[in-house]
């Protein structure tokens, strides 16, 4: 059984949005996976590695900035060995803004840092998903899947 964990930064819920969806997902389509979803703020990033699979969302703040609450996770990340780990990360954002969802790319870079095996393509909402994002992020937990699948293969075989 893999453990995978959905750890999210809301502040109007459509972070929380997406990472319910992509938690639908995983649990319909893998049921030899068990999916937890919990809160950024106040979170101990060393939590994460009681997990396989770590999905990290949020939306961007100001300019391109991680939120409040997610900026203590973030930190606790730095310290962290995460080789072994697949992680994707996702979040909202707005195009009125000149970064959209770079907090995305800021969790990315984190998580490739401490030698997580990362999904390449961060995924990116514009606000509050509608039923065609929905499916972006039904696809987007399809690859989290497989990338999660391909890696305990990996282990078992190496």
């Amino acid at each position: 059984m893999y453990r995978v964990v959905i750890i999210y930064a809301s502040m109007t819920g459509n972070t929380e949005a997406i990472a319910m969806e992509i938690a639908r997902c995983i649990t319909n389509e893998a049921q030899n996976i068990q999916v937890e979803t919990k809160e950024m703020e106040g979170l101990d990033a060393q939590v994460v590695l009681d997990y396989d699979g770590i999905l990290l969302g949020s939306y961007t703040w100001g300019d391109g900035e991680l939120p409040f609450e997610a900026e203590d996770f973030c930190d606790g990340l730095a310290n962290l060995d995460l080789s072994g780990k697949v992680v994707a990360c996702f979040g909202s954002g707005d195009h009125a803004y000149p970064q959209f969802c770079a907090a995305v790319d800021l969790l990315q870079k984190q998580v490739e840092e401490c030698g997580a095996c990362v999904l390449p393509n961060g995924l990116k909402i514009e606000l509050e998903p509608d039923e065609e994002d929905r499916e972006q992020c039904r696809e987007f937990a399809r690859l989290f899947i497989q990338l999660l699948f391909q890696e305990g293969v990996d282990k078992w075989a190496g």
